[in-house]
Formats: C-alpha cells, sequence, structure tokens
C-alpha cells in the first residue's frame, strides 16, 4: 500500500494523532482509545492518505516517557486501526521496543525523529520488517534542542546529516526505497532557519529521497504572527503551500481538511508549472 502512494505524483497527507497528555497543541485531545480512533477515521474521511501515531511529546522541553507507558498508549490504538481504515500506519516513535510491537501489530512505518541513533536495535527492526522509516533531522534532544540552535549552513548541515544517516540506514540492511527524510522544522532551529529550509527544500531533495515535512501549527509560526497554537491555520496553510511547490512528497499536519485542500491546489499549480 505504501509502495503505491509512493510512486503516485500527488503530494500525500500524513495525518497527526497524538495520543499524549502534553503535546504542545493538541496533547490530551485524543488520549483515550475511543477518541483517538474516531480521530483517526475522521482523518482518513477527510483526506489523510497515512496516519501518524505517537505517544510521547517532543515539543521543546518535553520529558521522555517510559516504553511501558508509550506502548500503553499507542498499541491498542494501532491494534484497532489496522482493521478500520486502510491507509498506512505509521509509529512516531525512536524505542525499537514500542516499534517492534507496533509493526507486529500491522503498523508500516517508523517515524523516527532521532533518524536511528538513540535505540541501537531501531536499525535492524527497521531492516527485518522491510518497514519504511523517516530519518529527522533534530540538533540536540526534545529537551535541549531548542537552546540556542546555531548553525553556519542549515541546509548544508542538514544535507550532510542526511547523507551520513541514509549511508548508516543502507549498511544495516534498510533498503534505499524505504527511506523518507523530514529536514526536521522547528527540532532545533530558529525561525529564520525554518524559513530556509522551507525556501531552499530543492536543495535537500537533491539528494534523492522523497521528503516529509512537518510545519504543522508550530511556533516558528506563531513567533513570527504573534499567534497561539490554536490561531495558526493560515502560517501553516502558507509553510505547507512552500513545501509542496519546493519539493515535498509528504506534509504532516493535524489540519487534515483544510491542508488537503492546500496541497490539492498547489499539486495543481506544479502540474501546471512542470507543463510549462
Amino acid at each position: 500500500m505504501m509502495n503505491q502512494l509512493m510512486h503516485e505524483e500527488r503530494t500525500l497527507l500524513m495525518g497527526i494523532l497524538n495520543v499524549t497528555p502534553d503535546s504542545f497543541y493538541d496533547g490530551g485531545v485524543y488520549l483515550s482509545k475511543n477518541a483517538a480512533v474516531d480521530r483517526a477515521l475522521q482523518m482518513v474521511h477527510e483526506g489523510a492518505d497515512i496516519i501518524d501515531i505517537g505517544g510521547e511529546s517532543t515539543r521543546p522541553g518535553a520529558e521522555p516517557v517510559s516504553e511501558e507507558e508509550e506502548l500503553s498508549r499507542v498499541l491498542p490504538v494501532v491494534e484497532a486501526l489496522v482493521s478500520e481504515v486502510n491507509v498506512p500506519i505509521s509509529i512516531d516513535t525512536y524505542k525499537s521496543t514500542v516499534a517492534s510491537l507496533c509493526l507486529e501489530a500491522g503498523a508500516t512505518i517508523v517515524n523516527d525523529i532521532s533518524a536511528l541513533r538513540f535505540d541501537d536495535a531501531m536499525m535492524e527492526l527497521v531492516a527485518n520488517y522491510s518497514a519504511y522509516v523517516v530519518l529527522m533531522h533534530m540538533k540536540g534532544t526534545p529537551r535541549n534542542m531548542q537552546d540556542m540552535p546555531d548553525y553556519s549552513d542549515v541546509v548544508g548541515e542538514v544535507e550532510v546529516f542526511f547523507e551520513e544517516r541514509i549511508t548508516a540506514a543502507k549498511s544495516g540492511g534498510i533498503a534505499g526505497e524505504c527511506i523518507i527524510l523530514d529536514p526536521g522544522i522547528g527540532f532545533g532551529k530558529t525561525p529564520v532557519h525554518n524559513f530556509s529550509i522551507l525556501s531552499d527544500l530543492e536543495r535537500i531533495s537533491g539528494i534523492g529521497f522523497p521528503l516529509l515535512v512537518g510545519p504543522s501549527r508550530k511556533s516558528f509560526i506563531g513567533i513570527t504572527l504573534g499567534l497561539p497554537e490554536n490561531d495558526r491555520l493560515e502560517g501553516t496553510a502558507a509553510s505547507v503551500t512552500a513545501a509542496v511547490l519546493n519539493g515535498a512528497k509528504i506534509v504532516r499536519v493535524h489540519d487534515v481538511k483544510e491542508m488537503k485542500r492546500v496541497i490539492t491546489i498547489t499539486d495543481s499549480i506544479s502540474a501546471v508549472r512542470g507543463e510549462a
């Protein structure tokens, strides 16, 4: 299913499902299994191509949770959704134990903010399951990533990081066609860094792997517009538009219905531009 989606020319939409009490935008809203499943079904109805389920907040300053706690949040939701939806399920985790049980339950994507660096067993696990993996760039950890992040060339450093992680993933037995790259908007970056990445995304896509971009309602939008999390829809739409025009294959968002419309129009613009 995922392989077929990745070969479609259109931009794919990944819907965010935070099964957490403390995520920056929707923490606590979908903490119960029933609420989470209902939201996932709603997102699929609204046009989500992938559902990304996370049980640990990775907002700036977030504290890690135990494997047991994370599993208690996400595994029942994965198990319920596999038989309820006809779209790929992604597990947003850097812990191999969590990923293993979710892949066994039917998830097919591991979305790892550490790019397979935080858990030595993750690489072999992904390879053994022939799962897709999202390798994300992050400077530091969620607890300290926003402590004065500094780059001489943020896009160049992201490129170098990806080249190293791709080599490591392939050496670990992960097929190249299963690798997706995420430049990590908001993860160890200032607003200027985030805008630089969105502006110069084509440079990163030149590495030759599909890109996932996740700007949804993040602080760089709030800082720029002076708005709280619940009032960043237009800023998210502008960021998603830029990402799609500059080469993103997947956009990861909270507001599925609205952003589905945004990427449909943006894809139409790209198609005409490509024919010119």
